[in-house]
């Protein structure tokens, strides 16, 4: 039978208006018991780009207000929920990551994934390669930043990653590396991601009743869970598995806040509190169903959102390293 993994939680934060605020943030979610700051690497501000890529405004690029966050706080681990391939030169981002591990005494995480947002690609001038070329380069890439934490000479030369003639430096703190995260949804990307990371993001399930495929969401996430599974082999027994309630409420109304829920995102609100991306209820209500998900598709590793993070803190509180 497969090992369950202890729960430790994280915070998506992008938003702050002054240095203060972000600052503030950073040493909140570690008071609260956090284990871990995350940032999202998307970069529309509001229009109608950001519309159509329905997603919310970004305010912060994550490098900068990853090392701002690690510098104010002294245990609070960090990272990025996830980087796009695309998005970065590869090289510069490794020793960007490497340089953070250093900086911050060993707290970097390193998320990573092929990209998905199809109009922010289009409103930055980039390329939305078909997915396989997307994953063929996302695995290029990890293959460079574990080389290039490793500090000896690079000699890579692939379709999409070139490196060569040197060796990386800083050396992250974390030996043998930090932790690389590797998100997604498609068996592909996920079966990479359980051979080669060490912790597994299960992307956000749609909320329709039943995908394509026939599957609740629920049963999608257990779907995902079991393409990690069967590519991890004897791997699964240290694999991390990351998931977010994006939709996340301690409350004594479930019912109502997830009419609100339902209304936001024009869908029926029959089942809804059972979807893996929401996680609405009273503190033990929501202690239950988190055990429950653990159980079902292997999810430790939970990201509220930053608006939730105080109203969320004693579940953090009562299950952390359970």
């Amino acid at each position: 039978m497969t090992s369950l993994q202890p729960f430790r939680f994280a915070v998506q934060a992008t938003k702050a208006t002054s240095a203060k605020e972000w600052r503030d943030t950073a040493r909140s979610v570690q008071d609260l018991g956090y284990s871990t700051l995350f940032l999202a690497d998307h970069y529309l501000g509001p229009g109608p780009a950001q519309r159509e890529a329905r997603w919310p405004a970004q305010h912060l690029a994550p490098v900068a207000a990853l090392a701002t966050a690690a510098a104010v706080t002294d245990t609070l681990r960090v990272g990025c929920r996830v980087f796009c391939v695309d998005y970065h030169v590869p090289g510069v981002l490794a020793k960007e990551a490497a340089t953070i591990d250093l900086l911050s005494d060993g707290r970097l995480e390193f998320g990573i994934g092929a990209g998905w947002s199809e109009p922010e690609y289009r409103a930055m001038g980039l390329e939305f390669a078909p997915a396989g070329r997307r994953v063929d380069k996302l695995s290029e890439v990890v293959a460079l930043v574990k080389a290039q934490w490793g500090g000896e000479p690079l000699e890579l030369r692939g379709e999409h990653v070139t490196a060569v003639g040197h060796s990386g430096l800083p050396l992250p703190v974390q030996r043998p590396r930090p932790p690389i995260m590797i998100g997604g949804s498609q068996r592909r990307v996920l079966s990479l991601a359980a051979r080669e990371a060490d912790i597994v993001s299960l992307a956000n399930v749609p909320f329709d009743a039943r995908n394509a495929a026939g599957r609740t969401p629920t049963e999608e996430a257990e779907h995902r869970y079991g393409l990690v599974r069967d590519a991890a082999g004897s791997r699964i027994s240290v694999l991390e598995v990351e998931s977010s309630p994006f939709f996340a409420r301690i409350t004594d109304d479930a019912t109502s806040t997830a009419g609100r829920v339902a209304r936001t995102l024009d869908v029926p609100p029959d089942g809804l509190l059972d979807h893996p991306n929401v996680l609405i209820g009273t503190e033990d209500e929501v202690v239950d169903r988190l055990r429950e998900r653990r159980e079902r598709f292997g999810a430790n590793y939970i990201t509220v959102q930053q608006n939730e993070a105080e109203r969320f803190a004693p579940v953090v509180a009562r299950l952390t390293g359970n």
